[in-house]
């Protein structure tokens, strides 16, 4: 097979019609076998009934349902689990993103050699207040975090190779971040496409302003787990170990010189009774709990069920 497309929906039972026959439109007309798994995340209105009405009238289109809502990475997860297509294509179920750049997709993936390509809408027609400059802060952050060089992180539509998304693991908000979690899993060329941003035709948007809030909580986890996941030892001893340091050396330097004072018979504090003494034996407390803090990591991290998971690309027998 082709082309796996993933719909992860929220009511959006006015779209989904237009949508299937837009996307049934371009692989005929490629010639291209394919599937589309449109993911029903708990909607509370039709968008079931017309997914299992689209089934009935096109065999490609499968679905797939969550008893409530989960989120969008759930959704996603889901869908890279279920999907069999030698390329994998995501896109949001509002008709803001368009089948027409699958094509030029799937060539990228196929032809170019692309793990991943990440679609980038340079023209958007959102709220510039409450999208725009939000999601441009966002994704310089993420940038500068990341080390990939993406103009547009959230972008629902992206093309993936098949490997990638069998290999990966979308969890809780992190459908923001599969670029930076398919680097950390090995994946590295990672490529743009400018792609056309429609008008939204049907509803309301499912996202707040929260989500920018919540995005920087998860781009602070994904970078965590990307470079100390397997060893929270090296985050949390090396910064435990200094704090401790520090807190030692200032409580040693208190009592020598309360000894220098006490033999010249000069005037001296009691070391306990120097506001220095107190933000010494914080530091030191603080050092012990972030080292005691990376021990228990190790121990978490080396009794995990994929402690010694590793991707292979290639092997000879």
């Amino acid at each position: 097979m082709n082309i796996s497309v993933i719909v992860p929906l929220y009511n959006e039972e006015e779209s989904l019609p237009e949508l299937a026959a837009w996307i049934k439109r371009v692989m005929d007309e490629h010639q291209y076998t394919y599937e589309v798994l449109m993911v029903d995340d708990g909607s509370t209105d039709k968008s079931w009934q017309i997914v299992e009405s689209l089934h009935a009238e096109n065999e490609n289109i499968k679905g797939i349902r969550f008893r409530r809502n989960y989120g969008k990475s759930a959704a996603l997860n889901t869908g890279f689990e279920a999907c069999q297509g030698d390329v994998v294509i995501t896109m949001d179920a509002d008709l803001q993103d368009s089948p027409d750049e699958i094509p030029e997709l799937y060539r990228m993936i196929t032809e170019d050699g692309y793990d991943l390509v990440s679609g980038w809408k340079k023209v958007r027609y959102d709220s510039k207040l409450a999208k725009n400059i939000p999601s441009k802060f966002f994704n310089w952050t993420t940038r500068k975090m990341s080390g990939i060089k993406l103009h547009d992180f959230n972008c629902g539509l992206k093309a993936y190779r098949k490997d990638v998304v069998k290999s990966i693991e979308v969890y809780s908000e992190m459908h923001r971040y599969i670029p930076v979690i398919a680097k950390w899993a090995g994946f590295s060329k990672i490529g743009e496409k400018v792609v056309v941003h429609q008008k939204r035709k049907y509803g309301v948007t499912k996202f707040g302003l929260d989500r920018f809030v919540n995005g920087y909580l998860d781009l602070l986890t994904i970078t965590f787990m990307t470079k100390f996941g397997k060893k929270p030892m090296h985050a949390f001893g090396v910064w435990g170990s200094l704090a401790f340091l520090v807190g030692f050396v200032c409580a040693i330097w208190l009592l020598i010189a309360k000894l220098v004072h006490q033999a010249h018979g000069l005037p001296y504090r009691q070391v306990m009774d120097q506001p220095l003494f107190g933000i010494a034996m914080l530091a030191m407390v603080l050092g012990f709990m972030l080292f005691l803090a990376g021990f228990l990591g190790e121990l978490i991290a080396r009794n995990g069920s994929d402690r010694n998971k590793y991707l292979i690309s290639d092997r000879i027998e």
